[in-house]
């Protein structure tokens, strides 16, 4: 059977994921809503928003889809797979891949997520939660914790709403700045919690509500600056494997976190049909969850897509149909290296509608388009990151090195990249 699929969004992570899907046998008709340069070379623009949920069950009906991928957390969060299974005609089989509105949760409310794990013991950081009217309260449990002070809006923000205060008066600064409109409704209540010191990492699983399959693992880079210093940013690029996640590790994460989160969604009721992103901390070799998200990442998807080798469209249409059971995640060899570049002046102010040149002479590496656009013909940027440059190779320095290789020739006006990308896990004591 083939099938016809809609993917929502319109960034690098869904460009990956486009790429991905398109190599499947099983694929007949492909579409995007809206899609983005890159993707729409493998799949059907259609224009609109991912929040005009209206529009989307007109394009599933319009175009007889069975498949709908959805890449972005917003339109989950707020309850699109329950509006379109309840909206499509009857007798209709719609396959969604992506949590419902309570699964969504997890991400939606970094409270409910904390209070989840505490009900399944899943281990994370010491926490309370406080709402703008328990400003006295809230500054009580900072004083009880030591420096740096970790202060997060409770609700989406766009991967911005965690401040990491080194001082109280910063910290109190952070709080005031959130209760009084920083990230808008977000950040009417915040969750205050006890800084874990380690190495990030990101694990990724698809499941069925039961079961699920392991994607491979990968490490992102925040920072605007190498050395990682500097403001937060959507992500400057990102490598998988990560070499301190070995077998050992792999197995602590597995038993102690993946098991019990699919099990407590089980156990509660939610039935999660979709990926799910577990943002840990490995302090000194025992991981700890600093975050759930309910689907992919960015600019995780675009060194892990590479690394699948099996058909990931076949995987999410069991997933979707509530049975994992005989499937089979083949994850390659290979290291995957992934350099984002940005717009001058990013994550701050930065200009729109710049020339991209030099994607002619990229060779073997695989570009994804996040912030791009046609102007007259040609590739232009539309917005602060605009390329994801990924490069295999049969170990990170060798991928490392192909992408490095090629990412000065990539231009625009403005252009911006970090230089150490991968470098600290090329170096990680005791890499095999």
């Amino acid at each position: 059977m083939k099938y016809n699929v809609l993917l929502l969004g319109s960034g690098g992570r869904e460009h990956a994921l486009a790429w991905k899907i398109s190599k499947s046998p099983l694929l007949g008709n492909f579409y995007a809503l809206p899609g983005n340069p890159g993707i729409n070379s493998l799949a059907r623009g259609v224009e609109g928003s991912v929040g005009d949920f209206n529009l989307i069950l007109e394009t599933v009906e319009k175009n007889d889809i069975d498949v709908v991928v959805c890449g972005p957390e917003d339109p989950l969060v707020e309850g699109l797979k329950d509006f379109l299974l309840q909206s499509v005609k009857p007798g209709k089989e719609l396959l969604f891949v992506g949590p419902g509105k309570d699964g969504a949760r997890l991400e939606g409310s970094k409270d409910f997520a904390k209070e989840f794990m505490a009900r399944h013991g899943i281990p994370t950081a010491a926490y309370r939660t406080f709402t703008a009217g328990q400003k006295d309260e809230a500054m009580e449990f900072l004083r009880s914790l030591r420096p740096p002070y970790v202060i997060k809006a409770d609700g989406l923000a766009a991967g911005k709403g965690v401040v990491i205060s080194p001082d109280m008066a910063e910290a109190e600064s952070a709080l005031d700045s959130i209760f009084g409109g920083r990230f808008g409704k977000a950040g009417a209540k915040v969750v205050i919690e006890e800084y874990l010191d380690g190495v990030e990492v990101s694990y990724f699983v698809l499941t069925d509500g039961h079961g699920w399959l392991l994607l491979p693992e990968a490490k992102d880079y925040k920072r605007i600056w190498d050395g990682d210093k500097g403001p937060n940013t959507g992500g400057m690029g990102s490598v998988s494997p990560v070499p301190f996640c070995d077998k050992e590790f792999t197995e602590k994460v597995t038993e102690r976190i993946i098991r019990p989160t699919v099990l407590g969604l089980e156990s509660e009721g939610m039935d999660y049909r979709g990926f799910i992103f577990f943002g840990l901390m490995n302090c000194g070799g025992d991981p700890y969850v600093i975050e759930y998200n309910v689907r992919m990442g960015d600019p995780e998807t675009e060194s892990v897509m590479p690394r699948i080798g099996s058909d990931l469209l076949q995987h999410m249409v069991a997933a979707a149909r509530g049975n994992l059971s005989g499937e089979r995640m083949e994850i390659l060899p290979e290291s995957a290296v992934t350099c984002i570049i940005v717009s001058g002046g990013y994550p701050g102010k930065y200009g729109k509608g710049y020339p991209i040149s030099g994607l002619e002479n990229i060779g073997d590496i695989t570009v994804f388009n996040a912030g791009t656009a046609v102007k007259d013909g040609s590739l232009v940027t539309s917005g602060g990151r605009v390329l994801a440059l990924t490069a295999l190779g049969d170990s990170l320095e060798s991928a490392r090195g192909k992408v490095y290789s090629k990412v000065d020739g990539v231009r625009f006006e403005g252009a911006f990249h970090r230089s150490d990308i991968a470098l600290d896990m090329i170096r990680w004591p005791g890499r095999k």
